[in-house]
């Protein structure tokens, strides 16, 4: 098994919207194409600017941070029921277009006993990815398929991997109703108050609503752009 995946745990992060919870980045490696933005395609990534862009610069450079084993034995050894979130940046373990199974499989068995979550931009409908992602979620790693937008987010709940997140233009705001389907907008974009360590709806395997994000930070007018071109 490839052992290369660069990752990094901060035990309690700093990070206003996810709060005092453990969080981790992975090399950009592992990013998909299948995600419009990666910076391989159109940009937009909100992951590219600030602290963020920095922390996980040196992770992808490995110049912090450390082997995928290494990492995912500090997962283990976090206390039982700790929430903690897989990804501020990078994605899954695998080359970009096929998931790595026997890694998503050990980071799966690292979570045990504890409330992980994290976003994947790999098409479950290819190189048998979705297989993977629903098993990963069957055992208790919730693991969020991304839409691209609200249409894909639909077509991406339609195949029953597992629950939906999805991006949205900036001035998106509000819950509303879409084929069929409850679109929550992320509490924590909503109040200040709010964080990923008090909402925790992410972290919810079998959730039927799907979360989504309105375009915000520095990237957002390109985040606009992009979907204004996808809808055209």
């Amino acid at each position: 098994m490839r052992t290369d995946y660069q990752t990094h745990l901060v035990y309690k992060s700093a990070n206003k919207k996810t709060g005092p919870i453990p969080v981790t980045y992975t090399t950009a490696a592992t990013c998909p194409l299948d995600c419009i933005f990666n910076h391989k395609n159109e940009g937009g990534c909100y992951a590219e600017q600030g602290h963020t862009a920095i922390n996980w610069s040196l992770v992808t450079a490995k110049k912090r941070g450390d082997v995928f084993p290494a990492t995912m034995q500090k997962i283990k050894d976090l206390p039982p029921g700790t929430l903690w979130r897989h990804n501020v940046a990078g994605d899954l373990p695998g080359d970009g277009e096929h998931l790595n199974g026997t890694a998503c499989e050990q980071l799966t068995a690292a979570n045990k006993n504890k409330s992980g979550f994290t976003y994947t931009h790999y098409n479950p409908t290819k190189n048998g990815n979705g297989v993977i992602i629903k098993a990963m979620n069957a055992a208790g790693f919730t693991v969020n398929l991304s839409g691209n937008s609200v249409d894909h987010a639909l077509e991406l709940s339609a195949l029953n991997v597992g629950p939906v997140v999805a991006v949205t233009h900036s001035k998106k705001s509000g819950n509303f109703k879409q084929g069929g389907k409850f679109f929550v907008q992320c509490p924590a974009t909503v109040k200040d108050s709010i964080t990923c360590k008090t909402c925790k709806l992410c972290a919810v395997g079998n959730r039927k609503s799907i979360v989504y994000f309105p375009a915000h930070g520095s990237k957002s007018g390109v985040i606009d752009e992009i979907l204004n071109k996808k809808e055209a």
